[in-house]
């Protein structure tokens, strides 16, 4: 839990700062802008549990469908709506379906490394927080989930000691391998090594 109270109220300190046009600025959630992000990291705090059922019902099931939905809808606040949700949250015990607050933890270091490495900002993750994030993605179900192709490859950091997988060696900071595991596309030149192009943005 203070792992991740720690971590939005970074989060937030970090978009307190930002000039308001940064906030329309495309995150690397595809289609998401950085408000988007943000309405997406808020939901779990604004949405009591009938609203939540309501809205999966509208999407038919789907989550993904239902969260794209919500995300672009509720992006439409004023940034200091939303902000001040995040602040109000910091300490908020709510765990994915099925996760516990490392799933939670990960939600918010993931969905802030989206806005961040969008905008060039440099926020480096704490490691303790980052090897509980990278614990979290490597499990057998988070690998399913994402889907993404690591066949013939070697994850290694260059900050921590950390390595996953097998074959040829993709390297970069560790925060910005969980990113590639889970299926981002990065600005060019965060990543080393033959199979960068397979995880970097055109």
């Amino acid at each position: 839990m203070e792992a991740v109270a720690a971590q939005r109220r970074e989060l937030a300190a970090l978009l307190g700062g930002l000039a308001s046009e940064a906030w329309d600025h495309p995150s690397l959630c595809s289609g998401w802008r950085v408000r988007d992000v943000v309405a997406h990291v808020t939901m779990p705090f604004r949405y009591p549990a009938r609203r939540f059922v309501a809205e999966m019902v509208k999407a038919r099931g789907n989550f993904d469908r239902m969260a794209d939905r919500c995300a672009r809808r509720d992006g439409q606040a004023p940034p200091g709506e939303l902000l001040a949700v995040l602040r109000q949250n910091e300490r908020n015990p709510w765990k994915p379906p099925g996760g516990g607050l490392a799933a939670a933890l990960t939600h918010d270091v993931l969905h802030g490394q989206d806005i961040t490495v969008a905008l060039d900002i440099e926020h480096l993750v704490p490691e303790e927080r980052l090897r509980i994030v990278l614990q979290a993605i490597t499990t057998p179900k988070s690998l399913k989930h994402f889907g993404t192709d690591l066949a013939g490859i070697e994850l290694r950091a260059s900050d921590i000691d950390w390595s996953f997988g097998s074959g040829s060696p993709l390297s970069g900071p560790a925060q910005d391998l969980a990113l590639a595991l889970c299926g981002r596309k990065l600005p060019v030149g965060r990543l080393r090594g033959a199979p960068g192009a397979r995880f970097t943005a055109a």
